[in-house]
């Protein structure tokens, strides 16, 4: 059997179980979506919205790139943020990054890696900007601070949007979450939060 057959194999297991378990799941769940929470987390494979938060589809409207960036040119991203901020209403927008990131590890290097390059070059912006703290950190500790500074950053990036801070002033929501999974214990620790309508550089701000 190849491997994308098993895939298709466990679906259907899947679906059975969930239909054993509560049969109108599926009919339920195809006539409502009303998730809370906008997750921008990493594409790793390891870190899964759903199942280290240990929540059911339809929870959690997810979107993943690498990294889990907020790129103000980032069209797809946009695209998902404004979904959520205005047709879904959701309350809590979470940026989720990981320790031991291969696209901020990426970032530390010197190595030219084709396309990828134009991405990372927003972490590296963020090294940049906290360069002098991160110089005096070597190896795993660089890399896992970077981390840390780089979910906090695309925090700040959703607050600078305008989808955003409309919904801010005319709806008093989402609360932002910056949070970083750790790979070897598969623990969330949360890092930052702002609040609606927490004030930012006046730079930044739509009227």
């Amino acid at each position: 059997m190849k491997s994308y057959e098993k895939l298709l194999l466990e679906n259907k297991a899947w679906a059975a179980e969930q239909v054993g378990k509560d049969p109108e799941y599926f009919s339920r769940l195809s006539h409502l979506q009303t998730p809370e929470f906008l997750w921008i987390g990493c594409s790793d494979s390891r870190v899964p919205a759903n199942e280290i938060t240990n929540t059911a589809p339809g929870e959690i409207f997810v979107h993943r790139n690498i990294a889990n960036m907020v790129v103000h040119t980032d069209l797809n991203m946009l695209s998902v943020l404004q979904y959520a901020v205005q047709v879904l209403k959701v309350k809590h927008i979470i940026v989720c990054g990981h320790y031991g990131c291969g696209g901020v590890r990426a970032a530390l290097s010197h190595q030219d890696l084709g396309l990828i390059n134009k991405w990372l070059r927003n972490i590296k912006d963020v090294y940049y900007f906290h360069k002098d703290e991160l110089q005096g950190l070597e190896g795993d500790a660089r890399v896992d601070r970077l981390t840390e500074l780089n979910v906090q950053e695309q925090v700040m990036n959703l607050a600078k949007t305008s989808i955003v801070q409309m919904a801010w002033r005319s709806e008093n929501r989402p609360t932002l979450h910056g949070w970083v999974y750790r790979l070897t214990d598969g623990i969330l620790h949360n890092l930052i939060r702002m609040d609606p309508n927490t004030s930012i550089d006046p730079v930044y701000t739509y009227d």
